[in-house]
Order: structure tokens, then sequence, then C-alpha cells
């Protein structure tokens, strides 16, 4: 039993650290909702959702870029803008609040773009898009992987997605 536990919380470690990890790493793009904190400093505390443009109008910096930055990155650039001539050391935060839809055509009861969850799988997708159709096949899944401009790629219902993804379910035969 005592193993059990052990191993139980040893997972749940790695799970959490690999989940931080994919958050930190995690490109932002449009549509995607991004908060920006700074400690002390509520008058620069910024919620916003990234249009075409990728920028977002911050205070004393005015339009800064974030489109293809993951969040420590952005949160650099806010610190570098802010320091020395706005704040000594300012402590920056950032997340994404909202992540960019994906989307999900063919063979699925509700097709269309949904919000996506952190280590969301195809099987979750098609659950909410109401379901498989009578004709759909398991065996044709196929993904478009918005972040690395990937023609479409098979996979299966166990396959991770990420924001922006297209998922295609094909028709079976019979």
């Amino acid at each position: 039993m005592k193993f059990k536990l052990f191993l139980f919380c040893v997972l749940l470690m790695l799970s959490n650290n690999a989940f931080a990890q994919t958050a930190q790493s995690y490109v932002l793009g449009p549509g995607d909702r991004v908060e920006i904190k700074v400690f002390g400093q509520p008058d620069l505390e910024v919620t916003a959702l990234l249009g075409n443009s990728g920028d977002v109008n911050y205070p004393f910096l005015g339009n800064v870029k974030l489109t293809g930055l993951n969040t420590s990155e952005v949160e650099q650039v806010i610190i570098q803008g802010l320091s020395p001539d706005y704040l000594v050391n300012p402590n920056v935060y950032v997340q994404v609040v909202e992540y960019r839809p994906f989307y999900i055509h063919g063979e699925v009861k509700a097709p269309g773009a949904y919000p996506y969850q952190p280590a969301m799988t195809v099987n979750q997708a098609i659950a909410l898009a109401g379901g498989l159709t009578e004709r759909a096949s398991v065996d044709k899944i196929y993904i478009f992987k918005e972040q690395t401009k990937q023609q479409q790629q098979k996979g299966d219902l166990n396959s991770l997605i990420a924001p922006g993804d297209t998922i295609k379910i094909e028709q079976r035969l019979f």
C-alpha cells in the first residue's frame, strides 16, 4: 500500500512538472487571451485577447508584440521595458487565461471551433463536438498541426492536440 501511494505521488509530481513545462513552452498566437500582472502595481495589470497583429497595448510601453513568444519571454520583454525607467526590479507574471480554439470537422455531430484545454486528446475533442456520427471511422483521424505547419498527420483517439489544430474525422466504408 505504501509503495502504491509513493508511486502515485511520484507520478503526480511528474505530470505537474510536465504540464508546467508545456505551459511555459506554449507559443502565443492570435486568439489567445493573456493576463499580465506586475506585483504591487494593479494599474499595470492587463488582460488582452491577441488579434491577428499579435500586439497588446501595455501601459508605458505602447504596443508590445506577443505572437511567437512564450509566457517566460513575454515576462522578460515587460521587465526590460519597465526597468529601470519606470520600476526597479519589477516582478512580472504572465499566464494564458484562454487558449485559442481548436477545430474539428468531418464525421462528428457538431463540427466547429471549440475552446482548448491543456493536455486535450482527440477523444475529448470528439466529446465536445457531440460525439461521432454513425459513419465515422476511428481509424481515419487526421490532425493538421498549426504550430509546426505540417500537412495532416495520422492521429488516433489518444493523440494530443494543441490550440489552433484542426482535426478531421473521415467516413468508414461500411
